[in-house]
C-alpha cells in the first residue's frame, strides 16, 4: 500500500470574527492510498498557513511540503512518515504551524491504519484504559456575568457534570473577573466541577492574586493564566497557587510540555490537532503520566478532533476528562455525521475501525474555500 495524494481542504464560515472560537474555520486533511483506503484528519492552526505547509513545493531537502514528504510511503509506517515530515520541514518548522500541520496528516494515517486492520485507533496506540470519558462542556465566558450564570445552569440541565468558561471579558478588570467566576459557580451549583480558562490575560503577580481569589469558588483548575513563554511565571504560580494550574494548548513540542511539567503545572493539555497528531499526543500524555500529572485534551474544533481526542485519551492511564466544545456553529455540529452525544455526563470512545468518523460531504462543499 502506498500514499498517492494528500489533500488539504480549507473550510470557513461566512463570517469570522476575533472571538477565540476555533470552530469558525478549520483545515481538513485527506490522505489517499493506491488501495482506495482514505484517511481523514484535522489541523487546528491558521488553515491558510497549514494548507500552504502541506502543499508547498520543495525548496531543498529540509524545506519541502508535507505532501511531498509522504508521497509513495506506506501509510502504515506511521512513525516513519511522521519523522519524514518533521525532518523535511526542519528549515521552517520544528514546532509551530509546521507541527500543527503534521497533526492532520498523522491523524489521517492513524485513521487509515485502523481501517486496514479493522481496529479503533486507541487500540493501535496501545490503549483501552477506558471506554468512555467524562465530558466537561467548554465554552467562552459570556458578555455579562448573568449570561454566564444562565449558560452554566443550562449546561447542568443538559447533563454535564463539569464546565469550563474561558476568554471573553476575563481580564478586563478585577471586578469583572470575580463576578464572572462567581456567577459561573452559582449557575453550576455546588456539585458540578468548574474550570476557569484565563486565556493568557494575566501577568504573574495578577495570576497569583486571582488564583487565591478564585479559590473561594472551588475551581477544578485555573487554565492558561500566563503567556506560554512565561515558564518562570508558571513555576512561581504553581508553587503558591491553592488551585491546580493547567496549560499547554499553545505548545506543540515535547520540549515545550517538558518545560511546563518542570515548572510544576498540574495538568497538561495537548491538542491532538496541534502537537503532531496522535503520535505525539500520546507521547506527551505518557510523559505526564510518568510524573504523576494529569493529561487532558485541548480541543475546540469539529467532530474529527473530538474523535481523535477520545482515542489518544483512551490510550493513556492518566486521563479521564474530555474537553467537549459546545459551540453551536455548523462546522462543529455538522461536519461529521457522528455527533458524540453526552450521556449521563460521559462520551463513549469510538469502537469503529480507524477514528470512527465520516464527513458530511454537503457540509464540506458548502464551506470549502476555493
Amino acid at each position: 500500500m502506498k500514499i498517492t495524494d494528500v489533500e488539504a481542504i480549507r473550510l470557513q464560515l461566512p463570517t469570522v470574527d476575533e472571538r477565540c472560537d476555533g470552530t469558525q474555520d478549520t483545515l481538513v486533511v485527506r490522505v489517499y492510498t493506491d488501495e482506495g483506503v482514505v484517511g481523514v484528519g484535522e489541523v487546528d492552526s491558521s488553515p491558510a498557513v497549514a494548507k500552504a505547509i502541506i502543499d508547498a513545493p520543495m525548496s531543498h531537502g529540509i524545506a519541502r511540503g508535507l505532501r511531498l514528504c509522504v508521497l509513495g510511503e506506506n501509510p502504515l509506517d506511521v512513525a516513519r512518515c511522521w519523522d519524514k515530515m518533521y525532518q523535511g520541514s526542519i528549515f521552517f518548522g520544528r514546532g509551530g504551524a509546521a507541527q500543527q500541520a503534521i497533526s492532520g496528516v498523522d491523524m489521517a494515517l492513524w485513521d487509515i491504519a485502523g481501517k486496514v486492520t479493522g481496529q479503533p485507533v486507541y487500540r493501535l496506540l496501545g490503549g483501552g484504559f477506558r471506554s468512555s470519558l467524562r465530558a466537561y462542556a467548554s465554552i467562552l465566558f459570556q458578555d455579562t456575568p448573568q449570561q454566564t450564570h444562565d449558560l452554566a445552569r443550562s449546561l447542568v440541565e443538559q447533563g454535564f457534570s463539569a464546565a469550563k468558561f474561558g476568554w471573553g471579558p476575563l481580564g478586563t478588570s478585577e471586578a469583572m473577573d470575580l463576578a464572572q467566576v462567581s456567577m459561573a459557580r452559582k449557575g453550576l451549583g455546588d456539585h458540578a466541577d468548574l474550570m476557569i480558562d484565563a486565556g493568557i490575560c494575566y501577568d504573574t503577580v495578577t495570576a497569583i492574586k486571582r488564583a487565591h481569589q478564585f479559590a473561594e469558588y472551588n475551581p477544578f483548575w485555573l487554565e492558561e493564566p500566563l503567556h506560554p513563554d512565561n515558564i518562570e511565571g508558571y513555576a512561581r504560580l504553581a508553587s503558591v497557587s491553592p488551585v491546580r494550574i493547567a496549560a499547554g494548548e499553545q505548545d506543540t513540542t515535547l520540549a515545550g510540555f517538558a518545560a511546563l511539567l518542570d515548572a510544576g503545572v498540574a495538568v497538561v493539555q495537548p491538542d491532538v490537532a496541534r502537537v503532531g497528531g496522535p503520535t505525539m499526543a500520546v507521547q506527551i500524555g505518557r510523559m505526564a503520566a510518568n510524573r504523576h500529572r494529569m493529561c487532558v485534551n485541548h480541543s475546540y474544533k469539529t467532530g474529527i478532533s473530538i474523535a481523535a481526542s477520545l482515542h489518544f485519551l483512551a490510550a493513556l492511564p492518566n486521563s479521564s476528562l474530555l474537553e467537549y466544545c459546545v459551540e453551536q456553529g455548523p462546522l462543529r455540529q455538522t461536519l461529521t455525521r457522528e455527533t458524540f452525544p453526552v450521556v449521563d455526563g460521559y462520551v463513549q470512545v469510538p469502537q469503529e475501525p480507524g477514528l470512527g468518523v465520516t464527513l458530511d460531504e454537503e457540509v464540506v462543499a458548502r464551506y470549502r474555500v476555493a
